[in-house]
């Protein structure tokens, strides 16, 4: 077993205590991020005057053909360590002896895990943030080209109102816009170092924390030694941020799923994102929109799981912290799966326009508009609504949509009624006449692609 500790211990850890403390298995993910912090920590410490140059390059060779070397598969990982940080530093000792010994000079596991874990968080927070420019860009191509594609608008899930396709795109776009930018907020709160802090109360060694940070491209040091190992607030946020992603992405999905029924028909999805069933020929299912709507669960139950771990912990660093790793590493291989494998299906996915557009016309969805008609006709609107409400009653019982029905069937429930009510009812017009900023008509809609245009451009 090897440790990182013991001089203060009569005897040896039990096996199973020994197993239950570890965390090997799981955080030899952070390999990459703890080498890169070691070699931050000991240029800095060359710089201060606590290691010589040769020590220094003796440690950075060593750090870098430890990587090397678990890349390339020459040297594995395994149980034998508590955890990647005595994996490291037991292999560079054997690599380059006493030398190795200086690494850990001035530094704590606890501030050592911090770093790691601040790293690997932002490296992801970036990986996520490009999944979900990828996804929007794939929804402004469909909000561009679905301009005049008219489809029912719901509420209650009963038909509304008529809109389009791009305007309903349009809503996602709104989401997933608001969810990179809220990945955005994260980074810059995550995005300081707090190497230096020690086990918590920082080091007597005079070590320059602004250079250090500076070498591992953070805006600056934490600035509490107690905080700095002891904040997970970055996990925390991040991973309800996931979640949020996850919420959007299983809102889309219920839509798809909803869409892709046979009732609906309102799209096929591609083959290559669909499946059947073992039983059933005809089948063909919306598998990956029912598994990310699924997965939503296992992102949240992450969050919550953090949320539990450290809502009783007083300052400063408990080993209750270790559990932030497992199940922040699987939210987030789960979100960046589910990104990947919806952004494939939804461009992809071919839209009935005509199956959309002719279900808009026997939903009533233009009866809003019908009103409208009659209150431009000097009928006071409570009146209107009453009119139309008994207009649908008819409708219904001869199974005719509004603009079915004749001018005479018409003016039988109003006299106002004049021939230019097929026109004001027309989906065509009911969604043209929407001309207010961030509504479905094109005029408003070419404004919003325009807007929606330069944002993505200026993403970096």
């Amino acid at each position: 077993m090897a440790q990182l500790w013991g001089g203060r211990f009569t005897k040896s850890t039990e096996q199973k205590v020994y197993d239950f403390n570890a965390s090997i298995l799981f955080d030899q993910k952070l390999l990459e991020q703890d080498i890169e912090g070691s070699i931050a920590h000991v240029v800095m410490l060359e710089k201060e005057g606590i290691l010589t140059l040769e020590e220094k390059d003796l440690i950075v060779k060593g750090l870098t053909e430890i990587r090397d070397d678990v890349h390339d598969g020459k040297l594995v990982i395994t149980s034998e360590y508590e955890d990647v940080h005595s994996f490291v530093e037991a292999n560079l000792i054997d690599r380059i002896g006493d030398a190795g010994k200086k690494m850990h000079t001035g530094r704590s596991r606890n501030d050592q895990v911090a770093l790691d874990m601040r790293l690997y968080i932002r490296g992801e927070v970036l990986n996520v943030s490009n999944d979900v420019v990828i996804l929007l860009k794939t929804l402004y191509d469909i909000m561009e080209n679905n301009l005049e594609t008219y489809m029912p608008g719901f509420t209650h899930l009963q038909k509304a109102q008529p809109t389009t396709l791009s305007h309903h795109m349009g809503a996602y776009f709104e989401m997933f816009k608001r969810d990179y930018l809220r990945l955005q907020d994260i980074f810059k709160r995550l995005n300081y170092c707090p190497l230096g802090a020690g086990a918590f109360a920082g080091t007597t060694y005079p070590l320059d924390r602004n250079y250090t940070a500076s070498l591992l491209g953070f805006e600056g040091p934490t600035l509490n030694s107690m905080d700095s190992v002891a904040d997970r607030d970055y996990v925390i946020e991040f991973l309800s941020a996931l979640s949020t992603i996850m919420m959007h992405l299983s809102r889309f999905s219920e839509e798809i799923i909803i869409w892709n029924s046979n009732e609906y028909r309102f799209v096929e999805i591609d083959d290559g994102f669909s499946t059947g069933s073992s039983i059933m020929p005809q089948k063909k299912n919306p598998d990956i929109a029912e598994l990310v709507r699924g997965k939503t669960g296992r992102v949240y139950g992450a969050l919550v799981s953090m949320l539990t771990t450290m809502k009783g912990i007083p300052l400063a660093y408990n080993k209750d912290m270790q559990e932030d790793k497992e199940v922040t590493f699987d939210a987030i291989k789960t979100v960046k799966d589910c990104l990947e494998l919806f952004e494939g299906m939804l461009s992809t996915i071919r839209f009935n326009n005509q199956v959309m557009e002719k279900s808009a016309m026997k939903g009533f969805t233009n009866a809003t508009d019908a009103a409208d008609y009659l209150v431009n006709k000097g009928v006071p609107f409570r009146d209107a609504h009453g009119i139309i409400g008994r207009l649908v009653l008819v409708c219904i019982e001869k199974g005719k949509s509004i603009d079915e029905l004749s001018l005479d069937e018409l003016k039988e429930i109003s006299p106002v009624f004049e021939s230019d009510i097929y026109d004001a009812i027309s989906l065509k017009t009911c969604v043209e006449k929407r001309l207010t900023i961030g509504a479905p008509g094109p005029s408003a809609m070419r404004e919003v692609l325009k807007i929606n245009k330069e944002f993505l451009d200026n993403i970096k």
